[in-house]
């Protein structure tokens, strides 16, 4: 039997506000140096490529940390493991903002993703170790509302302070950045999960617990519904650019200002999740996000498919598939740490990774089978978007059969 009930003994849950905090610190880190490639080319004398490691790197190791941090915190406890990552994440940036070379600054941009990790994965543990599996949903939505603003933010200030005083001044407001989260964290998060007597065992018994985990049924169920509905958005991110400028023969900056509604569909869906999942089940949450993103992806193959591909019949449909998502990933992603609440911890770190790495995937899809046309990003979209529901399906069903 599944249960999702929460822990008999609730700890205090840190505030809202800590929790955005310490979790907007690695996408913060990632999204406010993207201006800076160009500064940071002229200063080592490199490539395009090679530049772009601080970011692809930076991403690859946010998400492989994340199956690390989470079991860690598991055996350790919520605010040991946080803490650790947060400062570790100081350390790394101070590194960065001091960097000799280009080698330098790759391995401290990793160490640092490695550190701004652990508060993307613990603060979710945190949640599902305090509220059950609707309320956590319902929590996951808020957090997410203020995670899309601040990172949206974020390349705006990095320009500027790289107008001002070059790559390295950004590098060094992110340290400060890490500071005042770390001593926010210090004060005001307090331990949400006690480890057991018979938690020890080393890094091997972490390992058997995490592979436990993935041969749960509806974990994984959950955990890979939510995983190809991100996808949906990250074929989206791949190939939009490319089929407004060439295709649509639109400008750069028209792409920016309709992707607001694609970002600000995906933030009403948040903030429904975190206003209705308190209310309703999880599984009218799922239906209602199921049904958007039938309809979403419905109208995103018709309209090339009729000849009327424009910038409103490319980016309407698409916001509606951002609302659906705001609706299934917060209470995907609470159902699926909400299977084993006592590894809370490690199923928000396996989650997490399946997220960004099928994200990362569907990228490269859409840049492997790209022919000049819309075909291969509604393709990738279209098969994300039916896995994501196929999953959703089985994962309900599945739950409801070990009830």
């Amino acid at each position: 039997m599944i249960s999702y009930d929460a822990p008999s003994e609730k700890p205090r849950a840190p505030s809202l506000a800590i929790l955005v905090a310490v979790t907007a610190l690695g996408p913060v880190s990632l999204n406010l140096f993207v201006p800076s490639m160009p500064g940071l080319q002229a200063a080592f004398d490199i490539d395009y490529s090679t530049a772009q490691l601080t970011l692809s790197l930076y991403l690859a190791a946010l998400a492989t940390a994340q199956l690390i941090v989470g079991p860690l915190s598991d055996r350790f406890g919520r605010r040991p493991a946080l803490l650790g990552g947060t400062a570790l994440f100081v350390v790394a940036s101070i590194g960065c903002a001091f960097a000799l070379s280009i080698e330098q600054l790759i391995l401290g941009r990793i160490v640092q993703a490695i550190g701004g990790c652990a508060g993307i994965v613990i603060a979710r543990a945190a949640i599902r170790d305090r509220y059950d599996r609707d309320e956590a949903a319902s929590k996951f939505g808020y957090i997410t509302v203020a995670m899309i603003a601040v990172p949206m933010a974020a390349p705006a200030l990095g320009g500027y302070l790289d107008e001002i005083g070059g790559w390295r001044l950004g590098f060094h407001a992110v340290s400060a950045l890490g500071i005042a989260v770390l001593a926010l964290a210090w004060s005001g998060f307090g331990e949400t999960h006690h480890p057991g007597h018979d938690s020890g065992g080393g890094f091997l018994r972490l390992a058997r617990t995490s592979g436990a985990l993935i041969r749960e049924p509806v974990f994984l169920g959950y955990s890979l519904a939510v995983a190809f509905s991100t996808a949906i958005f990250f074929a989206f991110l791949a190939g939009a650019p490319f089929i407004v400028t060439e295709v649509l023969g639109r400008s750069p900056g028209e792409y920016g200002i309709y992707f607001i509604f694609v970002s600000g569909g995906y933030m009403l869906g948040n903030y429904l999740s975190g206003l209705l999942s308190r209310r309703l089940s999880a599984g009218r949450m799922f239906a209602a996000g199921i049904v958007l993103l039938i309809a979403g992806l419905a109208l995103t193959a018709l309209f090339p498919l009729v000849g009327q591909l424009t910038m409103m019949t490319l980016f309407a449909p698409m916001t509606l598939v951002t609302i659906s998502n705001g609706l299934i990933i917060p209470a995907g992603t609470a159902s699926a740490i909400s299977v084993r609440p006592d590894i809370a911890g490690s199923g928000a770190g396996i989650a997490g990774f399946l997220q960004i790495g099928m994200g990362a995937l569907a990228s490269a899809a859409v840049s492997l089978f790209h022919d000049g046309s819309y075909l291969p990003v509604l393709a990738v979209m279209l098969v994300c978007g039916a896995a994501s529901v196929v999953l959703l399906v089985y994962a309900e069903w599945a739950n409801r059969a070990a009830a």
